[in-house]
């Protein structure tokens, strides 16, 4: 068969069975999200191995499938940062900063402390507190979106504390590989960790030029030409030129490339405009796509018996960390109780940034594949757990009015 018609086929069966999953998943009381995360888990070499059929045998194919969900969760994010009104999150600092810097110190500390027991030297603890340390919101975004307390002052703190959380990974990274030479560095020193931290300023600098003052402009130039859909056009260019920068230039996640963009343009009179238009063609296959792919990277198998244990204490290190470093960060910052534990169940949710982080390890040596695929289990458990808690947390109508107070109504995403 044609590798277009396969792919094809391929991606028909994705949307359909991620459409299904997210309507049964509501329809028994949970995020649809949750739906989709399982039927990919069912689909993944886990259970069926769908990649490996012989009507679907193409590595091509599945490197192509990687791409549209890397271009699913970038467009979630800049979904979620069309959300964001940027002056409230700029007046949810202190309490983002602290949940941030907490959430990253908790993780790294509790991953050092339970690997060395499981004959972990000094350096690869702490590499394994590092991958811990790494979180990823798009999931945590999703559910509060369906849930419509994305723009409260938890959903905003918490979408600052991600970017905090990411610029501190980072950096810490680069530190690491600098100062021990692991992980595929060179041991560079403190010249190394400069250059990333002047990557990290210039990137942050040209954001800033081009959101507060390219956006706007461009923005009212484009929607006077007789260009069709030329605001949707231009929405998708700059948030793939941040997110591609964030990387190249900033040496950062490029979902915080795009999750700048969409808090760029929320501050545009055509916020509402843009963002109807991105919402339909985000969920109606890329974010499916996205959600799918997590369950068809993961491996249980790989795990075997005797790496079970350290997987399962993992997770648990996983979440309790998040909860304890970013929801502690946000109540020494002035939270209650009952937000700061919502914040520091959003912030527990793994994804990419972890398994970028987990595969600079593998390649140079300092984990191996059964850690690794304790590391995919991870993230896939704690995406799994993150919508269920907070759909928990949430769940009473009363607590969601009243965290939902002042906050305007935000975008559902359907099935």
């Amino acid at each position: 068969m044609d590798p277009v018609l396969r792919f094809t086929l391929e991606l028909a069966v994705i949307v359909v069975v991620a459409k299904a999953a997210g309507y049964l998943s509501i329809r028994l009381g949970q995020p649809a999200v949750l739906g989709k995360l399982v039927v990919g888990l069912i689909l993944g070499p886990t259970v069926l191995d769908m990649l490996h059929w012989p009507v679907f045998r193409d590595p091509n194919l599945e490197e192509s499938l990687l791409h549209l969900a890397h271009l699913g969760v970038l467009f979630l994010m800049f979904v979620a940062g069309l959300e964001v009104d940027l002056r409230a999150m700029l007046q949810v600092g202190r309490p983002a900063v602290a949940a941030g810097v907490l959430g990253v110190m908790a993780p790294v500390g509790l991953g050092l402390a339970v690997s060395l027991p499981f004959g972990f030297g000094l350096e690869r603890g702490l590499f394994m507190g590092l991958v811990l340390a790494a979180t990823s919101v798009s999931i945590s975004a999703q559910t509060l979106m369906e849930l419509d307390v994305l723009r409260t002052p938890v959903g905003i703190t918490l979408l600052g504390a991600a970017v905090v959380d990411d610029v501190l990974v980072i950096l810490l990274l680069s530190l690491f590989t600098a100062l021990t030479g692991g992980a595929g560095g060179s041991g560079g020193g403190g010249a190394a960790v400069l250059i990333v931290v002047v990557r990290m300023i210039g990137y942050l600098a040209l954001a800033a030029v081009v959101g507060f003052w390219a956006i706007p402009w461009l923005s009212r130039r484009v929607s006077r030409l007789p260009i069709s859909e030329g605001i949707l056009s231009l929405a998708f260019v700059v948030t793939l030129l941040l997110a591609w920068s964030a990387e190249v230039v900033g040496g950062m996640a490029a979902i915080t490339g795009a999750f700048l963009s969409g808090l760029f343009f929320g501050r545009t009179p055509l916020r509402r405009t843009i963002e109807s238009k991105v919402h339909t063609l985000t969920y109606a296959w890329l974010v499916p796509i996205f959600f799918v792919s997590i369950g068809l990277e993961a491996n249980a198998r790989a795990l075997g018996r005797g790496g079970l244990p350290f997987a399962i204490l993992l997770v648990a290190v996983a979440m309790i960390s998040k909860i304890v470093g970013s929801g502690g960060g946000a109540r020494l910052a002035g939270f209650g109780n009952r937000d700061s534990l919502r914040l520091g169940v959003g912030m527990a949710s793994r994804g990419e940034v972890g398994l970028i982080v987990a595969t600079v390890g593998l390649t140079s040596g300092l984990i191996g594949e059964e850690i690794f695929a304790s590391i995919v289990l991870v993230v896939l458990a704690t995406t799994l757990v993150t919508p269920l808690w907070l759909r928990r947390l949430y769940r009473d109508k009363e607590a969601r009015v009243e965290s939902s107070a002042g906050s305007e109504k935000g975008s559902e995403e359907s099935t």
